[in-house]
Parts: structure tokens; C-alpha cells; sequence
């Protein structure tokens, strides 16, 4: 197996809900995958979608995240391949909940996920981890074992309000936490250029944040929406769409960073 002296690992994160986090997290990884880079997607959402959109049967697995972050499972045995080459997950379910109420009073209960990851990521390249819709405990693991953080920021009216909050959660995991903490950027979902809204938003975010936006925007595209009920990346559902085109795209740019 080879060893990777350097891993990036990337949480995707903003606590707004309906912004396009999983769908980033999914595809995201999937181009890194394609691209050639050995990636692993971290599903730290109880939620699970995730795990969902990459063709895990949830109901089938023996273990998951929760079992591994709860010291029962070693994340080696917990690691899935996909049907994307390159690309393997580090699946969720339901069980997650249990997470919070169990660690709550626990020693150092913030770096459980990164003690749990260090023990596998030299095997990856990349590691995108999924965060809750939520500035959670899980968030809050998910933070302080990143490299960088990804913020999704839906292209539609208060898509700036609560990022406010978010940037300050990240500034205190850096103070307390996680020194090294970057932001990668911020990447606008659900961009549709016909909208003066659209483009308005894209103008305050490039306002407030400037080099911080990407230059890739994500598109609205039916395709990114029903490609999970299948199990699949968009870049397997339709490689063709802009979609997929779009999460190309991001990856290059971030590569070539």
C-alpha cells in the first residue's frame, strides 16, 4: 500500500442547512477520485446522505463512524470502497447521534476524530470530511482535525447571514484547538446566472471575501439532485452535465492551488 507523506484533509462546512454541503462533500471527492488523487469521504453527518449518495446500504452496515469514534472499531476496518476508483468512504448512519450524549463530558472530546484519522490518512491524499448542517460536537471534530475548511454559500437571498457565526467558530477552533486552520474558500451552489439575485450575491460574497470565493461556481442542475437516489457521483450519473462539469472543475482549481 502506499504511504502519503503529505494528506489534505478538507471539512466541508457552513450550518445552514439546504446549501449544497453533502452534494459538495460527494462530488467533490469523486473528482479528486478521477482525477487521480486516492481520496477518502468522511461522512460525520447522522444524517448519513452522504453515505447514501456514494451506493452504501446503510441498513446493511455492521459498523460505522459512530462504532470507530467510540473506540469499538478500527477506521481501517471501517473504510468502504465505492464504484469510483480512488475514491472510498468512511461511512454513517443514524448511530452517530449517540456521539454527542456519550463524549459530552469526555477528555479532549473535540479531537476524537482527528486521534481516529491520523491512524489512516497517511493512505490518502485528500480526505473530504461531510460536517452536519449544525455547529455541533461533531462540527466541531470535524474542524479540529481539518487542514482547511470548504464553505458552500447558496447563491440566493440570506445566503451571507449566519456566515458571520460560522467564521467565528472557525476562528475560535484556531485560537483553542487547531492552530493551523485555514479557510480553502468559499464556493457559491445553486448559481444560476439569469437571476439579477444570483448575480447580486455572487457580488456582495466577491465584495466581503474577495479572493476567498472560488472562481468555479456550482450551477443549478437537475442532475446533481437525482444522481444520489441512484447512489451515484454526478460524474458517474451523467459525466456530461454541467454538474459534473462544474465539480471538475472546483477540483482543478483546487489542485492547482
Amino acid at each position: 500500500m502506499t504511504t502519503y507523506q503529505t494528506t489534505q484533509i478538507i471539512s466541508i462546512s457552513n450550518q445552514k442547512g439546504g446549501v449544497g454541503k453533502t452534494t459538495t462533500a460527494v462530488n467533490l471527492a469523486a473528482a479528486l477520485a478521477v482525477s487521480g488523487k486516492e481520496t477518502l469521504l468522511v461522512d460525520c453527518d447522522p444524517q448519513a446522505n452522504a453515505t447514501t449518495a456514494t451506493g452504501i446500504d446503510k441498513p446493511t452496515l455492521g459498523a460505522s463512524l459512530y462504532h470507530g469514534l467510540i473506540g469499538d472499531e478500527t477506521p481501517q476496518s471501517l473504510i468502504c470502497d465505492t464504484e469510483t476508483k480512488k475514491l472510498k468512504i468512511l461511512p454513517s448512519n443514524v448511530d452517530l447521534i449517540g456521539f454527542e450524549v456519550e463524549l459530552m463530558d469526555a477528555p479532549q472530546r473535540e479531537r476524537v476524530l482527528n486521534n481516529l484519522l491520523s491512524k489512516i490518512s497517511h493512505q490518502f491524499q485528500y480526505i473530504i470530511i461531510d460536517c452536519p448542517p449544525s455547529l455541533s460536537l461533531l462540527t466541531l471534530n470535524a474542524l479540529t482535525a481539518a487542514h482547511s475548511v470548504l464553505i458552500p454559500l447558496q447563491s440566493e437571498f440570506f445566503a451571507l447571514e449566519g456566515l458571520g457565526q460560522l467564521l467565528e467558530t472557525i476562528k475560535r477552533v484556531k485560537v483553542s484547538l487547531n492552530p493551523g486552520l485555514r479557510i480553502e474558500g468559499i464556493l457559491l451552489t445553486m448559481f444560476d446566472k439569469r437571476t439579477n439575485l444570483a448575480r447580486q450575491v455572487v457580488e456582495d460574497a466577491e465584495k466581503y471575501f474577495k479572493e476567498m470565493i472560488f472562481k468555479t461556481k456550482i450551477p443549478r442542475n437537475v442532475k446533481l439532485a437525482e444522481a444520489p437516489s441512484y447512489g451515484m457521483p454526478v460524474i458517474s450519473y451523467d459525466l456530461r452535465s454541467p454538474g459534473a462539469s462544474s465539480y471538475l472543475a472546483l477540483a482543478k482549481e483546487l489542485l492547482n492551488r
